[in-house]
């Protein structure tokens, strides 16, 4: 499949209710950040007061901005805060910037210094894009000085805004809408590019101790949507019942996609004609660093005795006594490679027990529960260190001998090598 019938794809999907653009406020206490939103969102929707530092934790309010659209807006403690408690409250001002698609930098009274170069680095580190606003020009507008000195550290225009007089509250929403990223509004199709109309596509789901019950797990669910919103056809069968299924009816699916945990069986069961593969690899393609996954996973061979593997579960659930993140897969990859590995689990967006750089390999799940960004900013750290990252799915995959069928659906296989479609 081409990049082209991709690309396409992505502008297909619209995001679900909490994947609205998540636009971050960001600057000094007492800047007027909560002022702004509440002028974007026409309403008191923020506390606003004369006392610096009002805001503590950042804060998510959803709403619609008149001429744009829904968003989610995260109104955040300033970046100057002060003592213990403050440098806690920065700490997760900073943090909020892992899960933005946009930021905006409020300036007041033309002061522009190490604060703002900080935050300015953050966007920076985490590929951020902002906007820079002057607020309070009613009282001070912005001196040719202190936009050169800004101009020093950014290439952008500081568009000079007043809460109270809501002047250019239109010239901030274009500033915005510039700025934002499509991949705010626009999600790629999970298997859209490998169907076309009329498509059967069988969606294998066991109902175990670990499913939920009365109803499917998040990644079942997408698929089943997924497929419908491709107009193709999707079939939904235990196990049990899949060779009962095909030998009956002759129904010769287009692709199959399975629970992880019964690729092998899977493998057994669909005919090798039919493409195979899981709701975790899906996930991985639809939000995770595919490409990283496919140059770590092959590094599962390569763990000595006394490397430490990093499992990252995005979410937070009822542990079982057969726990896939804490149990299966930990069993797996130490039979596999025949070494005594040491494993942490850590739930969520937690912060990590220790260095990255004290890992040998990073499993991270599909991450159906977080954003795209919040997904990729969680790995950065480990691919910039040069530690390899794999995914659930693929990693299961490896160490049961499927992983080129698996992945096949979404890679060209080459001798040697392997390219993304």
């Amino acid at each position: 499949m081409d990049n082209s019938a991709y690309e396409k794809n992505i502008l297909r999907m619209t995001k679900g209710k909490e994947a609205k653009p998540h636009i971050g406020i960001y600057g000094r206490r007492n800047n007027g950040k909560s002022s702004l939103i509440n002028m974007l969102a026409g309403q008191d929707i923020a506390i606003v007061s004369d006392f610096a530092g009002t805001t503590t934790d950042p804060v998510k309010k959803s709403f619609e901005i008149t001429g744009f659209g829904p968003v989610i807006l995260i109104d955040t403690a300033g970046i100057d805060d002060e003592g213990e408690l403050g440098g806690k409250r920065i700490k997760k001002t900073l943090d909020s910037i892992q899960t933005i698609d946009l930021a905006i930098l409020v300036l007041a009274e033309n002061v522009f210094g190490e604060f703002e170069k900080r935050l300015i680095g953050e966007f920076a580190k985490l590929d951020t894009p902002f906007v820079v606003v002057h607020n309070k020009s009613d009282i001070d507008k912005l001196k040719p000085e202190t936009e050169e000195e800004i101009g020093k550290f950014v290439s952008k225009q500081v568009l000079e805004i007043s809460t109270l007089l809501t002047d250019n509250l239109e010239d901030l929403i274009n500033l915005v809408k510039k700025t934002i990223p499509d991949s705010a509004f626009k999600n790629p199709s999970l298997v859209g590019d490998l169907l076309q109309y009329g498509d059967i596509v069988l969606l294998i789901t066991p109902i175990d101790v670990e499913a939920p019950a009365g109803r499917l797990i998040l990644p079942q669910v997408q698929a089943i949507r997924d497929v419908l919103d491709n107009d193709a056809v999707a079939i939904v069968l235990k196990e049990r019942e899949v060779d009962g299924f095909l030998r009956k009816t002759g129904i010769k699916p287009k692709l199959a996609i399975t629970d992880s945990q019964i690729f092998t069986k899977a493998d057994a069961m669909i005919p090798r004609d039919i493409m195979l593969t899981s709701f975790s690899i899906v996930l991985a393609r639809f939000k995770g660093d595919f490409e990283n996954y496919l140059k770590g996973t092959p590094k599962i061979s390569e763990l000595k005795d006394g490397d430490r593997v990093l499992m990252l579960e995005s979410c937070t659930h009822h542990v079982s006594c057969d726990d896939i993140g804490r149990i299966k897969i930990p069993r797996w990859l130490s039979n596999y490679t025949g070494k005594k590995l040491d494993y942490d689990m850590v739930s969520g967006l937690n912060n990590l027990p220790r260095e990255i750089t004290d890992y040998a390999l990073v499993v991270q799940c599909g991450g159906c529960m977080i954003t795209r960004k919040q997904l990729i900013n969680r790995l950065k750290p480990a691919i910039d260190a040069g530690i390899p990252v794999t995914n659930y799915g693929m990693g299961i995959a490896y160490v049961q001998g499927i992983y080129e069928r698996a992945i096949a659906p979404f890679v060209k296989m080459e001798e040697n090598s392997l390219e993304y479609l």
